[in-house]
């Protein structure tokens, strides 16, 4: 029998104690709903996966009921709390608000998959630190999921306690004012989102509207009918080197309709009373059309002013405004100048970035803010399991010390997409238990809770593989910001030997023997969640991936071009796309084959 001690749960709840006795479900028929709104519990016994009938009636036998889900309005308790408790004669959660009893559901049901019909008696008292836990995927870098997909990412997201989503959007929701810039992109419906809003409202989830307002517009502007709107429509320099036409220029008059009108269309779709209207990166701000007044005014000050006309245009659909925080905090002196209800997005995506000076400068101007870490897993092949870790631990320590009132954690598509979906479980895991208690030694169950609740392995190996795979960029001590060592090897140009200064040929053979190792220890492991076929495949479409930057990195440093090498990165570029296929729609696949550089 498993004791309590023994269970592993994501999230950790924040208080369990573990009691005498056994409780057996044998016998039981009922689960007994007591709430004003019993519709309102029908997620929380479906989230349960107990077949039992439901009953509310007050003479169903004791000895017949299973759980008791009890909603009580007149109990004071932290938000989203809830309280499990397991007697030998008698399970039941109790909460304040149907989504508390939900989650009370969700730790239920991660016990029931490990005990079997006989539970070890216990309670569990458990609230979350941050209210709004969510996280955030990259739709336009190439890769738009199908509906299928999503409705499962829906599911697992929510078993572990996150309830907010972002679909990031720069050019993938079909306008029907603006079908050029959508052609062949298969985008996100206005259908598809009023379904998958309804869906994510089932399993309280909140979807929220993302959609890129300023910079990151160039798959708008390669088009002739948008590009004159750009600030620099024949590209410029920047900090990132020659940028084709990128952000908006904010002084043209059209700037402000064709927001508007982008909101007008997007926004009635999501029921969702916040809009993340993004605004990051406008790395070309100043260096076009804006150069003049940029340099009478400010860069920052033009940014603000540009920030501030969006605003309105959100208030008047009624929204609270989300943008990312990395323009503005790079003048903390117009902070103050913000809109006291808009919410700052402060991200990083380092184990060493500096949440804890940049959340202070919003704390001290009394803006309210999420803390935004990310999963790693971009730009990396198989992720940075160590990196994502600390960095998420770090957002949510110095988050939750400076009053941040929500963390989202993103997963972006830089250069094609390249990671599979179940790359990016470990980040999406670790997030989750980091916003829902900040001081949970995330890393100590990390990937057992990973093989059980994200693949149905209760060996433990899917998960440990995951893991071990996602530190595999530790064989090298150079250190890249924000990718990796194997990923360069494939996705940067194989004439800049830039990419393996300050790494030698035995780097690459600790690697190898790691990688072997993973690879023998999965051979034949079961993965039992409904998308186990998948994540089964997408490990050794990552496994095939690592070899082939291994043989690149070697033959970058020197070493012999393999006879059958042109044959192994053809099949790598099939499997991609077949892998690709398994969640996602065409999209723009041909251009994320067209990143890989060998």
């Amino acid at each position: 029998m498993v004791q309590s001690t023994n269970l592993y749960l994501a999230p950790a709840p924040r208080r369990l104690t573990a009691r005498d006795g056994v409780f057996c479900t044998h016998g039981r028929r009922y689960i007994k709903l007591i709430s004003d709104d019993m519709q309102s519990l029908m997620p929380a016994v479906e989230k349960t996966g107990l077949e039992w009938e439901i009953t509310a009636s007050p003479k169903t036998p004791k000895s017949l009921i299973g759980l008791t889900i009890r909603v009580d309005k007149t109990i004071v308790s932290p938000d989203q709390s809830y309280k499990l408790i397991v007697r030998p004669d008698s399970m039941e959660i109790t909460a304040t608000t149907p989504e508390g009893a939900f989650y009370g559901a969700c730790t239920l049901a991660q016990i029931l998959m490990q005990t079997g019909c006989e539970i070890p008696c216990l309670s569990i008292y458990d609230w979350p630190d941050f209210p709004a836990r969510g996280v955030m995927l990259d739709i336009s870098r190439d890769k738009v999921p199908t509906m299928e997909a999503l409705y499962h990412l829906v599911d697992l997201l929510s078993s572990w306690k996150i309830n907010q989503i972002q679909l990031y959007t720069e050019h993938t929701f079909a306008y029907q004012a603006h079908p050029t810039a959508w052609a062949g992109v298969d985008p996100m419906t206005g259908e598809q989102i009023l379904a998958l809003d309804a869906y994510c409202k089932s399993q309280f989830v909140e979807l929220v509207p993302n959609q890129n307002s300023f910079g990151h517009l160039e798959k708008w502007f390669k088009h002739d009918e948008y590009r004159s709107m750009a600030e620099a429509p024949d590209g410029c320099n920047t900090i990132w080197g020659w940028k084709d036409a990128f952000s908006l220029c904010p002084g043209d008059k059209r700037s402000i309709p064709f927001i508007k009108g982008l909101y007008e269309e997007l926004l009635p779709h999501f029921s969702s009373l916040m809009f993340n209207v993004g605004l990051d990166e406008t790395v070309d701000l100043g260096e076009g059309k804006s150069k003049q007044i940029c340099g009478e005014k400010g860069t920052g000050r033009v940014y603000l002013d540009f920030l501030l006309q969006i605003y309105p245009l959100v208030k008047a659909q009624g929204r609270t405004m989300m943008f990312w925080g990395d323009i503005i905090v790079k003048h903390p002196e117009l902070i103050p100048e913000l809109p006291n209800d808009v919410i700052a997005l402060e991200w990083g995506y380092e184990f060493d970035s500096p949440f804890k000076e940049d959340c202070a400068k919003f704390h001290e101007a009394g803006i309210p803010f999420y803390v935004c870490p990310g999963t790693s897993s971009w730009n990396s092949i198989a992720g940075r399991t160590e990196n994502a870790i600390e960095n998420i631990a770090s957002a949510a320590r110095n988050g939750l010390e400076q009053g941040a009132i929500g963390l989202l954690n993103t997963d972006w598509g830089d250069r094609g997409h390249w990671q599979p979906l179940a790359v990016s479980y470990l980040g999406y895991m670790a997030g989750a238990m980091s916003s829902w208690n900040a001081k949970t030694d995330v890393k100590k169950n990390l990937a057992m809770n990973l093989s059980l609740h994200a693949f149905g392995d209760p060996t433990g190996t899917a998960g440990r593989a995951f893991y071990d795979l996602g530190n595999l960029y530790r064989a090298f001590a150079k250190r890249y910001h924000n990718t990796t060592a194997q990923f360069q090897m494939l996705f940067n140009n194989l004439d800049n030997p830039a990419v393996v200064e300050g790494i030698d040929m035995s780097e690459f053979d600790e690697f190898d023997v790691r990688l072997e190792a993973t690879a023998d220890d999965v051979r034949g492991v079961e993965m039992s969640a409904c998308d186990g076929e998948i994540s089964s495949e997408e490990l050794d479409y990552t496994i095939e991936m690592l070899e082939l930057a291994s043989e690149v990195g070697r033959m970058r440093l020197g070493g012999p071009k393999p006879a059958d090498f042109a044959c192994k990165v053809e099949a790598v570029k099939r499997r991609h796309a077949h892998v690709w296929m398994l969640r996602n729609r065409v999209s723009e696949l041909s251009l994320s084959l067209g990143e890989l550089k060998v």
